[in-house]
């Protein structure tokens, strides 16, 4: 079959953006990773489709694939650019479009300048609705976080990692590091990412506190590698080092692929707000297989 799509980007966070408000594709998990695909397909770290409202009170409902293929519960960077396709595409006229996931209802606000604000919700923080198994380790604070060593394995160069556990709506493991651009994203990320404790697997962090308003970031992420960019990612390293005590309450997040701006005022029932890009890069239409 053949289908339209939308190329988009968020700080370098690639998405293939569907529209199915008019009918449902019936894309199967090979269809996502064929189209996910920078050799064979559009390439996308991750695949963005835009439904209906399923129920009253939200305006649309936004579907997440990973470049594996699997469904995810939430995507920052995809959640503005989600916004922006439905505004630009004449679907709503409205600046706050209520949005729902598998993690619960986001409301992004674009902005006149271009950019969008996406109350990305609370932070949850307890080890077991991350999901995290706490089990058997010693429970460690740094001011108010609980950092938690996690045992990696060759060709790993450390034999353990010391993480925070934020789930964004989404599992993140957060570490800090003295220099993020020679920091083992390739060697630890996987590890991490995989590392049994997580049952769902989970998405690496590793940050660099340049200041008490801003760092740098790499986050090798679940399902798609190392990117550019990762929203929810950000959004777990700022609230990591908010807890931490390394980090005031507004901090601007220097990724590979932009510039991502984080508020969270440190409230277990405060919402994390970010504020950053999303640009159409083109538009086109793919022949997808039959059989993949």
């Amino acid at each position: 079959m053949h289908i339209r799509f939308t190329k988009m980007q968020g700080a370098g966070n690639d998405f293939v953006v569907l529209d199915e408000t008019q009918g449902r594709l019936g894309l199967t998990p090979a269809h996502y990773r064929f189209l996910a695909d920078r050799h064979f397909g559009v390439g996308a770290d991750q695949i963005l489709t835009v439904r209906p409202a399923p129920t009253e009170g939200v305006d649309f409902e936004y579907v997440i694939h990973n470049a594996d293929g699997g469904e995810v519960e939430q995507c920052g960077n995809g959640a503005r650019c989600f916004a922006r396709f439905v505004h630009d595409k004449g679907l709503t006229p409205k600046t706050v479009i209520r949005v729902q996931t598998l993690a619960g209802v986001i409301a992004p606000a674009l902005a006149a300048d271009g950019r969008v604000t996406v109350n990305m919700g609370a932070p949850v923080l307890e080890p077991a609705r991350v999901p995290f198994d706490a089990s058997g380790l010693p429970e460690q604070r740094q001011g108010q976080a609980l950092v938690w060593p996690l045992a990696l394995q060759a060709p790993a160069p450390v034999s353990q990692v010391q993480v925070v556990v934020v789930s964004m709506g989404n599992p993140h493991a957060v570490q800090l590091v003295p220099d993020v651009d020679s920091a083992p994203v390739a060697t630890v990320g996987p590890q991490v990412e995989t590392h049994v404790r997580f049952p769902q697997r989970v998405n690496a962090g590793f940050m660099q506190v340049l200041s008490r308003t801003a760092v740098k970031l790499r986050v090798f992420e679940r399902g798609a590698g190392e990117t550019l960019a990762c929203g929810t990612g950000a959004c777990a390293a700022v609230v990591a080092g908010i807890l931490l005590g390394e980090l005031d309450h507004r901090v601007d997040v220097h990724t590979r692929g932009g510039l991502l701006t984080i508020e969270w005022a440190g409230g277990a029932q405060d919402a994390v707000l970010m504020t950053g890009p999303a640009t159409t890069v083109f538009e086109g239409q793919i022949h997808l297989p039959d059989e993949l």
